[in-house]
């Protein structure tokens, strides 16, 4: 058996999952702003590819790496998506001083690849923390996804020159720098999580029975079905909202008018809110409260922030729009990890990585439908995508409810 990890590798995990989202931080707010100004696309279809790359990739190659992560180690898998993010957001910021939207798609699809081992980093929670943690473990990686969306777009902020001036590529040549410091910390200080003496799930690297396996239990495949719809939902709001603030002439009918510095503060207050949800609340209600429980909460306060969303964007309120998004962004902070500490607790230990893969992938299939559909949608009506995200948020309540309350944990169940 391996030396058992450090006291400490929960920290490093958390540091650098935060490192590695500060680049992700500063590049997301940014991305469909620049590609619509690199290209000239009415209906949106093309914006909504760009944006569904990044999941369409992370759909196909989570599993993989969750696989890969069951055979050869968590600390290997998690470098190598380090590394492939250094390089693609290096070519980021080449796109975007070359104004290339073919090269923005290279750039977002190897993203998405590299970023796909995100479910590794949740299985390494799962392999050093017990049951009664794990909804707290997985917090810790939703805590450094809001500070990571917090500093981020405040690092692109700085990057914008004036108020009316576009950032350029320097927030794509940042990012790298910041994962290239997350790869050096993984090298470094990241030990091995997974024993020596634990069986792989199989020999094959690319595993296609992996959703056989994981919808072959029914609760599994229950939560990965309420996973899906309120990914869907979310999908549409993060896609589109950097358009519906940033308004301008390509979005006529937006109520609001933020300059690119203002962009990159309201996505620094969403990372903000998300973060202090994440580290001051769910992570002390994780233990005490169920985790259907606290999922279901999240899915409730999420429809209650879109429909504020709606009320903000007839009004054309500001002060409506800040409070919406915090609504919504605490019931995303509710909703997700307990979803995915949920996923975990039903799966055999042996699997997890694969099943975490899974859930990942179904994760960005859901992005794909959301960022493929939203900023369509928001072209045709403003208010559109987020009359679909109230819509089907209120279906995604029903199934965690459901999901929660089906099936037992997998060790009770052995």
């Amino acid at each position: 058996m391996t030396e058992s990890p450090r006291k400490g590798s929960l920290l490093v995990i958390f540091l650098t999952v935060f490192v590695d989202l500060l680049g992700f931080g500063m590049v997301i707010p940014l991305l469909p702003i620049y590609a619509d100004q690199f290209t000239v696309d009415e209906l949106g279809w093309q914006l909504g590819a760009l944006m569904a790359s990044f999941s369409v990739m992370q759909f196909f190659c989570a599993p993989l790496w969750g696989r890969l992560s069951d055979r050869i180690g968590r600390r290997p898998v998690l470098m190598i998506g380090l590394a492939g993010s250094v390089v693609f957001y290096l070519l980021f910021g080449v796109a975007t001083l070359l104004k290339s939207l073919p090269l923005l798609f290279v750039a977002r699809i190897g993203a998405g690849i590299a970023g796909a081992t995100i479910s590794t980093a949740q299985a390494y929670i799962a392999d050093t923390t017990s049951l009664e943690n794990r909804s707290k473990g997985m917090a810790l990686i939703g805590m450094g996804f809001g500070l990571g969306f917090t500093f981020g777009p405040l690092l692109g902020f700085l990057a914008v020159p004036s108020e009316s001036a576009a950032p350029g590529p320097w927030p794509g040549y940042v990012a790298a720098i910041l994962s290239a410091i997350a790869l050096g910390l993984a090298a470094f200080l990241l030990p091995e999580s997974k024993h020596a003496d634990s069986e792989a799930a199989g020999k094959k690297i690319i595993d296609v029975e992996a959703f056989r396996v994981a919808l072959s239990v029914p609760s599994v495949a229950l939560i990965l079905i309420a996973l899906f719809v309120c990914i869907f939902s979310f999908g549409n709001f993060e896609t589109t909202l950097s358009m519906l603030i940033k308004g301008g002439e390509k979005v006529g009918d937006s109520p609001f008018e933020f300059s690119w510095k203002s962009v990159c503060l309201t996505y620094a207050f969403i990372g903000f809110t998300l973060a202090v949800v994440q580290g001051g609340v769910v992570r002390r209600l994780a233990g005490r409260t169920s985790e259907g429980t606290l999922a279901a909460t999240g899915a409730l306060i999420e429809v209650v922030g879109f429909g504020l969303m709606l009320a903000a964007i007839s009004r054309g309120s500001t002060t409506m729009l800040f409070a919406a998004l915090a609504v919504v962004v605490t019931g995303f902070s509710f909703m997700q990890p307990n979803l995915n500490a949920l996923l975990s607790r039903r799966s055999d230990p042996e699997k997890q990585g694969m099943i975490l893969g899974v859930g990942q992938s179904v994760s960005s299939l859901a992005r794909i439908f959301g960022s493929g559909l939203g900023i369509p949608l928001l072209k045709m009506q403003i208010a559109m995508p987020y009359y679909v995200a109230t819509g089907l948020m209120g279906l995604g309540l029903l199934l965690v409810v459901i999901a929660s309350r089906a099936g037992k944990d997998y060790a009770a169940s052995t």
